[in-house]
């Protein structure tokens, strides 16, 4: 059985370029496990490896505009069929990303409630956002499930909303999430993790946060405005787009925006570790220890051995 390959861990510390070395010693294609660059036109600021850069094909980015409303239960069924289309091909998937969940719900058994888009329910507490504000209706899903709101940033009004719905369902967003890390494979799969010194880690985070705005994530912002990209929405909070929204309309300098999107990537990297570690399947590579050369050879010899194929790497 041909095994899935996922390249895993937290932002900046070389993934896509690991996955993509790997999928073209393997002659296959990327799937980006990434839930901020399933949007068009978020490219800069997602650390999307650029068409002209990239040495296979790299699916399951630039699927959805940045005011459509997406989900991990979309993600799941499109990213499945990748998968599946590289399988009945012969091919191994590679996956690659740091969004864990999207990761869970393409290689594990989850189920996701489809919710019912536009209902009378969800509107309400919509408009009850809208009217008083997140913060007043986290107060409301604390004061009805405490332990789920425990759960959920006071500012995530589209998952605090999503709570509020499954209360009234008689569900628990609690009891969801608590099984969220027991995992029942769905696709038997190998996860690696890249690694390496928290020090290093975030000075690479540093960079990449200085070329971004060297490569002009501030004009990349300024034009999804323009285009109707709202600060509200889950793209216009993204790490990054958040920041450079508010410097734009004057809420903060550039120079103090930019501080805020290391500091908050730094944030994320940490959640990022924290959700990987908990997973015992993951295998990690010490990029402290090992060369670039070295970390492909490793998972392109093991996806070799899961694929059957056992020529020598």
């Amino acid at each position: 059985m041909t095994r899935l390959c996922c390249i895993v861990g937290p932002t900046a510390a070389g993934k896509s370029a690991l996955a993509d070395e790997v999928a073209v010693r393997l002659g296959t294609t990327v799937i980006s496990v990434d839930a901020m660059q399933v949007y068009r036109g978020m490219d800069i600021g997602t650390a999307k490896t650029p068409p002209a850069e990239r040495r296979c094909e790299l699916e399951m980015v630039d699927v959805c505009d940045p005011s459509e409303g997406y989900s991990a239960r979309l993600y799941q069924a499109a990213a499945r069929s990748c998968v599946d289309r590289a399988l009945k091909e012969g091919r191994v998937p590679v996956l690659c990303g740091g969004t864990g969940l999207y990761l869970d719900a393409v290689i594990d058994e989850m189920d996701f409630p489809a919710g019912e888009k536009g209902s009378r329910v969800r509107s309400a507490y919509e408009a009850l956002v809208a009217e008083k504000g997140p913060a007043a209706v986290w107060e409301l899903l604390s004061s009805r499930d405490p332990a789920s709101a425990a759960l959920i940033h006071p500012n995530n009004s589209r998952r605090v909303v999503r709570a509020l719905e499954m209360g009234d369902e008689g569900r628990s967003y609690a009891e969801q999430a608590s099984g969220l890390h027991d995992h029942v494979p769905h696709y038997a799969a190998d996860l690696w993790g890249v690694t390496m010194s928290r020090e290093r880690l975030y000075a690479r985070i540093d960079e990449r946060v200085d070329a971004m705005f060297a490569a002009g994530l501030i004009d990349e912002v300024r034009g999804l405005v323009d285009g109707g990209l709202s600060p509200k929405s889950t793209a216009g909070q993204a790490i990054g787009y958040k920041e450079v929204i508010e410097a734009l309309e004057g809420d903060v300098s550039m120079k103090d925006a930019k501080e805020a999107v290391k500091v908050r990537s730094r944030h994320y990297a940490k959640r990022q570790l924290s959700w990987f570690r908990r997973d015992e399947r993951v295998r990690w590579l010490d990029m402290d220890e090992l060369s670039f050369d070295e970390a492909a050879r490793i998972v392109e010899a093991r996806a070799r051995e899961g694929s059957g194929d056992g020529r020598r790497a």
